[in-house]
């Protein structure tokens, strides 16, 4: 089977290579089709050489942000449009929703342990998106945390003061812009969600009737129960299943192209592509 990696990030959003580096460490690593899913943004395929692919199928994708009953949810967005004026809308309100959060959270922060440096934390953003893990290494930086896990422990994972979820557009919304952006819209990795597996069915049931038509199956390196039980989901909603590394940087969760075994009692959603 084919190695493919539909869920990636560069540091356009929070990851740590830029996006040619992504690539060449993609194709270092056997890969031979390739989604960059930033979180609520498209501009690393505006730095991509198209000369360095070699072979790489690129997928145009990206990760938006939304809630459902509550519960921060991501949304990847698969073999879209660039130039479609949805997706560009879409962006637009994502980033400008992704800067008013990082506001949110400073302030926050702030009251909790001291001042924030914002300046610096977009430094470390390498003044782009800023997001949750660019807080946590400020924290790091500051001496009020030991390591980057224990900022989000204390500060900044789900539920705590610097989870800031109610800035993003309503889930509907989110699947259409993909959807009129010519896009297949994906639940990512359903297992990070802090849900029962009732609820999870509950969440994919509104994700279809959205319009969402995938599910990943495989998120980075899992259990084969965990694999087997989201396989078994997957058929029994009738959607298209995907898979991917949600790498950010070689020492966290996953490398490129490294993830559990693909269930085949599924679908791929990149048969057509």
């Amino acid at each position: 089977m084919k190695k493919i990696d539909l869920h990636s990030h560069t540091l356009i959003s929070d990851g740590t290579l830029t996006p040619n580096d992504l690539v060449e460490r993609a194709k270092a690593k056997g890969v031979e089709m390739l989604a960059i899913t930033d979180h609520d943004t498209v501009d690393a395929y505006e730095q991509l050489s198209p000369a360095s692919y070699d072979g790489l199928k690129i997928i145009p994708g990206v990760e938006l942000s939304t809630q459902w009953r509550g519960v921060g949810v991501h949304v990847v967005g698969l073999n879209l449009s660039l130039d479609s004026a949805s997706i560009k809308e879409g962006v637009a309100q994502q980033e400008k929703a992704r800067a008013d959060r990082a506001q949110i959270i400073a302030k926050r922060l702030t009251k909790l342990v001291g001042p924030i440096d914002f300046n610096r934390v977009s430094e470390i953003a390498n003044h782009s998106q800023i997001g949750r893990p660019h807080f946590a290494q400020h924290l790091v930086e500051l001496g009020v945390v030991k390591n980057i896990s224990t900022a989000f422990k204390k500060y900044l994972g789900d539920g705590k003061p610097g989870d800031v979820k109610q800035c993003w557009a309503e889930l509907p919304n989110i699947i259409g812009w993909i959807v009129k952006a010519g896009g297949v819209a994906v639940l990512a990795h359903p297992l990070k969600y802090k849900m029962t597996w009732t609820k999870r069915s509950a969440l994919l049931d509104d994700f279809i009737a959205a319009g969402g038509r995938g599910m990943e199956v495989v998120s980075g390196q899992q259990s084969k129960q965990e694999t087997d039980r989201l396989a078994r989901l997957c058929v029994e909603k009738g959607l298209l299943a995907s898979c991917g590394s949600d790498f950010h940087q070689s020492s966290q969760w996953s490398d490129i192209g490294a993830m559990s075994a693909f269930p085949t009692v599924c679908k791929p959603i990149w048969l057509d592509w």
